[in-house]
C-alpha cells in the first residue's frame, strides 16, 4: 500500500468519525418500508370504513343520525391512525436499533437527541393545529396537515441524520400542498405521501446505505 492509499483511508476514516459525531446515521431503510406498509394497511381500513359510512347513510333521514354516523366514523378514523403511528414509531426504533448495533451509533446519544427535539417540535404543533381542525369539523384539511408538518419535521430534522431524508421531506409537503386545493382526495394523498413515498425511500436507503453491511 503506497502512501498515497494510506492518506486517502486516513481521509475516509475522518469523514467517518464526523459524521458519527454530527449526524444520527444509524436510519435503517427498512424503517422506512415497514412505515410505509403499515400506512397502505391503514388507508386500505380507512377506505373500508368509510365506504361502510356512506353504506350506512342509505335509511338515515334524521339529522341525529347522520351527527351520530360522523363521531362514530371520525372516532374509527382517528383510531386508525394512532394504530398507524404506534406500527411505524415501534417498527422504525426496532430497524434503527438493529443497525446502530452494526455501525456503532448509541440509539440515544447526543445527535440521536438533536433529531428527536427537532422533529418533535414540528410534529407536535401540526398535531395541535390537526386537533383544532377535527374540532371545527374541517376534516377535508386534516390529511394535507398531516402531510405538510410532518415534511417540515422531516426537513428540519435532516441536518442532523442523512441528506436524503430532506427529500422525502418536500415531496411530503409538495404533496400536502396540492391536496390542500383537491380536498377530497385527502385518503388518497395520504396513501401515497405516507405509504408509497415511505416505501420508495426506505428501499432506495437500504440499497444505497445498507445492502454492502
Amino acid at each position: 500500500m503506497n502512501t498515497t492509499e494510506q492518506s486517502l483511508e486516513a481521509l475516509q476514516d475522518i469523514k467517518k468519525m464526523m459524521e458519527r459525531s454530527s449526524r444520527f446515521i444509524s436510519l435503517s431503510g427498512w424503517s422506512g418500508v415497514s412505515a410505509g406498509i403499515a400506512a397502505l394497511v391503514g388507508a386500505w381500513l380507512a377506505r373500508r370504513e368509510i365506504s361502510a359510512f356512506h353504506d350506512s347513510l342509505r335509511g338515515r333521514r334524521s339529522d341525529t343520525d347522520l351527527l351520530s354516523s360522523v363521531e362514530i366514523l371520525s372516532l374509527q378514523l382517528i383510531k386508525i391512525a394512532i394504530g398507524v403511528f404506534i406500527v411505524a414509531l415501534v417498527s422504525a426504533f426496532f430497524f434503527t436499533y438493529l443497525r446502530s448495533r452494526k455501525t456503532g451509533v448509541p440509539v440515544w446519544g447526543v445527535t440521536a437527541q438533536r433529531l428527536m427535539w427537532n422533529t418533535v417540535l414540528p410534529l407536535v404543533t401540526g398535531g395541535v393545529v390537526i386537533i383544532r381542525l377535527l374540532q371545527v369539523e374541517h376534516y377535508g384539511l386534516v390529511a394535507p396537515c398531516c402531510l405538510v408538518f410532518y415534511g417540515l419535521a422531516l426537513v428540519n430534522g435532516s441536518k442532523y441524520t442523512l441528506g436524503e431524508v430532506k427529500w422525502l421531506g418536500y415531496a411530503q409537503i409538495i404533496l400536502g400542498l396540492i391536496n390542500l386545493w383537491m380536498p377530497g382526495y385527502g385518503l388518497l394523498f395520504w396513501a401515497l405521501g405516507f405509504g408509497v413515498l415511505h416505501i420508495i425511500y426506505g428501499i432506495t436507503m437500504w440499497m444505497k446505505y445498507e445492502r454492502r453491511e
